[in-house]
């Protein structure tokens, strides 16, 4: 299934619409226009397992180049565009890029002096003009959309979102087949797992340089479903655009669930979800009161799947199991089989902490240019089980619960604390925007448990506001896991698809000491 299938059957159909300019493209468009450019891809010498890299924004000309790389045999990279120069030229640069494709208003996110980019050799640019750059629509005017006779399928190879340290390009293995008898992976999994199919129509309101966001919206593209593509989230439009569009599918984080549930009540209930058969949400864990919430809302519309961009697994779980089962993420078996192990690799008993390992026939995926980092995500004893460094156990029914990412883990006088537990029940006080949880140094106890908090509009930090919502926490957690300070912020990093760039906030904390804002 793939794009081509739906431009010869429902040639006028809307793939993608965006409602935030009114455009749309049909899939007679969408094909033709990806035609177009696999025949410039090829003319300047792109070949099957070579790289394209991809700057922009949510613009339906981001769809165009993804079915223009799938179809060309192609790794496709989209870069996102809110990095610094550097950090963007660090990953057109590992990932190998021959092409370059830039939307103009992107720009800011790229380097424009000569010599840049110095293993690029074809630039485009659309939406405007750049220097340096082709213009895209007349690049690809050049050729004709008659179908292609080879359409080998490509691949996405992202990057992780780097909030752990520098990110690290995750490359699958090419399927060696053609685009039109080679199903990807997520569509494979998803389609029959959510009802994908042609009557869809899928609203995503998260960025397109993620993984998510943009293979869900192949999926769509793949079953000949409808997108619609939002050009960022908002809370109320989101209703909005459920209730216009007759939405029937859609993807989140907890975040956004979050910013939703505190709408008031008048505005929440001004829009029409009943449309709505699917919600899926993911890329983060979900506090159970939140979701909890949410299905009370929506309905028993709300699913969730734990993954991770390497592919090595993953769980699901339905609106009726997380009310049966709070907190957990899912079970296993549908794609890899979870297996717990303590820090020596050595699988644990049902119940208890361990790293989460994934065991699939052969190792999905490797991370480019970085051996060493593929080993270390690679189980010393089992080549085929791979881990992204989550936390958590199994219960007898093998449904997973989550505690927190390895790398966020405090140890405070020798004892673990996972974050997550007082972050979600900071999350939820009616005071609070936002907030994140982690250590920061003690010369007695190794690291100490701090909050910091983004308030709601119209509430003001003091000592008051921090005794109430540390005792919040503490009568909700044991008192050893609960933060034992507060700082007040303006903003707290984080991914326009919801998750904390926690290493961006621990610097501020680490040597040389941080001025905290503790009014």
């Amino acid at each position: 299934m793939y794009v081509g299938n739906f431009a010869a059957s429902t040639p006028d159909k809307p793939a993608i619409i965006r409602p935030a300019t009114g455009e749309q493209l049909t899939y007679r468009e969408l094909d033709e226009r990806s035609t177009r450019l696999a025949k410039y891809l090829r003319a300047v010498g792109a070949r099957p397992g070579d790289h394209l890299a991809l700057i922009s924004g949510n613009d339906l000309r981001v769809m165009e180049v993804y079915w223009a790389a799938l179809r060309s045999g192609l790794y496709i990279t989209v870069v996102n565009w809110h990095l610094t120069p550097a950090e963007a030229a660090y990953v057109v640069d590992d990932c190998g890029a021959s092409v370059l494709v830039v939307a103009a208003d992107a720009a800011a996110a790229i380097d424009l002096t000569p010599g840049a980019f110095p293993r690029v050799s074809h630039r485009l640019a659309f939406g405007g003009t750049l220097d340096g750059f082709d213009d895209y629509d007349q690049a690809i005017a050049q050729f004709d959309a008659s179908p292609l006779a080879d359409q080998p399928r490509g691949q996405d190879m992202l990057y992780s979102s780097g909030t752990t340290g520098r990110p690290k390009g995750i490359k699958p293995k090419l399927s060696g087949g053609q685009v039109h008898d080679t199903m990807d992976p997520y569509t494979a999994v998803f389609a029959p797992m959510y009802g994908f199919d042609a009557d869809t129509v899928y609203l995503c309101p998260a960025p397109l340089y993620h993984a998510a966001p943009l293979r869900f919206c192949g999926t769509i593209t793949s079953v000949g479903g409808t997108v619609v593509l939002m050009d960022r989230f908002d809370a109320e439009e989101s209703l909005a655009l459920i209730e216009r569009y007759r939405v029937t599918h859609s993807q989140w984080v907890p975040t956004m669930f979050v910013r939703m549930l505190k709408l008031p009540t008048e505005v929440r209930d001004r829009y029409d979800v009943s449309s709505m058969t699917v919600a899926v949400h993911a890329a983060a864990p979900c506090p159970p009161d939140v979701k909890r919430a949410m299905i009370e809302w929506w309905g028993p519309v709300i699913h969730e799947y734990y993954a991770s961009t390497e592919g090595s697994g993953a769980t699901f779980i339905d609106s009726a199991q997380a009310v049966e089962r709070p907190g957990s993420v899912g079970r296993d078996g549908v794609l890899g089989i979870v297996h717990i192990c303590d820090e020596l690799g050595v699988e644990v008993p049902t119940g208890q902490t361990g790293t989460v390992w994934w065991e699939r026939e052969e190792r999905p995926f490797e991370y480019h240019n970085a051996p060493a980092k593929t080993e270390a995500a690679t189980h010393p004893a089992h080549p085929t089980w791979t881990t992204s460094g989550d936390i958590g156990h199994l219960d007898e029914d093998r449904f997973l619960y989550l505690t927190d990412r390895a790398a966020f883990t405090i140890i405070s006088g020798g004892v673990n604390i996972y974050p997550q537990e007082s972050e979600n029940v900071l999350t939820m006080h009616p005071k609070v925007f936002d907030a994140a949880v982690i250590g920061v140094p003690n010369e007695e106890m190794g690291e100490e448990v701090k909050a910091v908090v983004q308030l709601e509009s119209g509430y003001e930090p003091g000592p008051e506001l921090e005794r109430e919502l540390l005792d919040h926490v503490r009568s909700r957690v044991a008192h050893y896991k609960a933060p034992v300070s507060i700082d007040f912020t303006d903003e707290l990093p984080r991914t326009p698809t919801g998750k904390l760039v926690k290493h961006r906030l621990r610097a501020r904390y680490l040597s040389p000491p941080a001025t905290a804002d503790r009014s």
